[in-house]
């Protein structure tokens, strides 16, 4: 899945969606992932929803004479006409905390002194109450033979409209089981639909029951990686033969990345081609590709925070997406290797496909202000396998690669390698070898 985070609250209105659609199937993404685009509750939160069957107003054109529903069927329309696939959140955790739900529906929400409570988390020691928001009960006692079906109902009607994918948000909040019959269901109308589940911050024991429950993708933390700790892979390894997963350089939760590089350049490159390259899966939230630095809010971002930047990416993503789609081992979960080189500020990464045979090599600087050197006898000696290698780098692609391979990585720079199946060379033996 290559997927482009269009945030409702900085497009605004489903009219302006065509452009930014054109624009993400130009760089090669094939699925849309829009925030939650319900009426919202009194704070105006795209994550606090009050009706789960109408559309947050400011998304609405009053000036286009077409009601709500058929303004958002034409632009995904629009959309599936360029081959992308929709997906959108689905917010099982909370409502709210004026929504309607609260007074049809008390026994489906938790209650503490006769109030309603309200989610919360702690950063720190500091404890952060989200005022605006109702949780739903999902304890053993709780009454969930309704609130399944209305979930049902909700992911069915959003189906309709045209909706092919789903976001599950905070998904280890909401109890497995609950989660498998929601995805039974679902996929048993709509086999095609596919289920992410947000599953950042969880336990082992918690993703594998997400997997258990049915979902087809995970979120992974690459992003917060720092290319050398082991914690990544060992991630990796315990999740990758049973479930996809998705990497993303930054997402509308996180500080904007080119704020927190100071506009580098070659850092924005670099995070997305690992990001890309190391699993399944890769999102980005609009505006990556022209390094905006403001960061996405869920109730004030409006379509005037857009920026005015010198700095344009599209055709660069566009490049290591084509790579991804193009190549197994950089659009399947498989096995893969950070290997030591000479140079520590030099990664380098192999993934190796059993079912199509193919292996492939990224070298990456992970410097993203400095020229790094890397030398070795052969690149075959890395790969274990007696094919030619091809350099298919989104950038700066090589022609030849001698024996010995000496170079000069550009700051943040990737050079990826694939085995040119069919073709082999004289280093096999040497390579199992080494």
């Amino acid at each position: 899945m290559t997927i482009y985070n269009l945030f409702p609250l900085l497009v605004g209105h489903f009219s302006n969606w065509p452009q930014h659609l054109r624009r993400a199937a130009d760089m090669g993404f094939g699925w849309i992932f829009v925030n939650p685009i319900q009426y919202s509750g009194f704070s105006g939160s795209l994550y606090s929803i009050s009706d789960y069957f109408r559309w947050h107003p400011l998304l609405v054109d009053d000036e286009d004479p077409r009601e709500p529903f058929l303004q958002s069927q034409a632009v995904i329309e629009s959309g599936e006409r360029l081959g992308l696939r929709f997906m959108t959140d689905l917010v099982t955790n909370h409502c709210a905390f004026d929504s309607p739900l609260v007074r049809e529906h008390p026994e489906w929400l938790e209650w503490e002194g006769g109030k309603v409570v309200h989610p919360h988390c702690y950063e720190g020691n500091k404890k952060i109450v989200w005022g605006d928001l109702a949780k739903f009960r999902y304890d053993e006692r709780a009454e969930l033979g309704g609130l399944i079906d209305y979930w049902i109902r909700v992911a069915s009607f959003l189906v309709e409209q045209g909706f092919q994918g789903f976001r599950c948000d905070a998904a280890y909040q909401v109890p497995d089981p609950v989660w498998s019959q929601i995805i039974g269901a679902v996929k048993k109308a709509h086999p095609e639909v596919i289920f992410v589940a947000e599953s950042l911050g969880c336990t082992l024991e918690q993703t594998l029951g997400l997997v258990n429950a049915g979902v087809d993708f995970i979120q992974n933390s690459s992003k917060w990686w720092n290319f050398h700790d082991p914690w990544l892979m060992e991630q990796y390894d315990l999740t990758r033969e049973l479930v996809g997963s998705i990497g993303f350089p930054e997402s509308h939760d996180t500080p904007r990345l080119a704020a927190e590089l100071d506009g580098n350049f070659a850092g924005l490159k670099q995070r997305y081609l690992f990001s890309a390259l190391f699993s399944t899966g890769v999102m980005i939230p609009i505006g990556y590709e022209f390094g905006f630095r403001r960061p996405l809010h869920v109730v004030d971002t409006r379509p005037t925070d857009w920026e005015a930047t010198d700095v344009d990416l599209s055709r660069f993503i566009e490049s290591v997406n084509e790579v991804k789609r193009q190549h197994p081992t950089f659009h399947r979960e498989v096995a893969t290797q950070f290997i030591a080189t000479g140079n520590p500020r030099v990664l380098l990464m192999r993934k190796s496909d059993r079912e199509t045979g193919e292996s492939s090599l990224v070298l990456l600087n992970t410097d993203i202000r400095q020229h790094q050197h890397f030398w070795c006898p052969s690149l075959y000696g890395y790969l274990g396998v007696d094919r030619k290698l091809v350099d298919v780098s989104p950038e700066f692609r090589l022609d030849y690669l001698p024996s010995p391979f000496e170079y000069d990585l550009r700051p943040g720079q990737g050079i990826v390698l694939v085995t040119e199946w069919g073709v082999r060379t004289n280093w096999g033996s040497w390579g199992a070898a080494f």
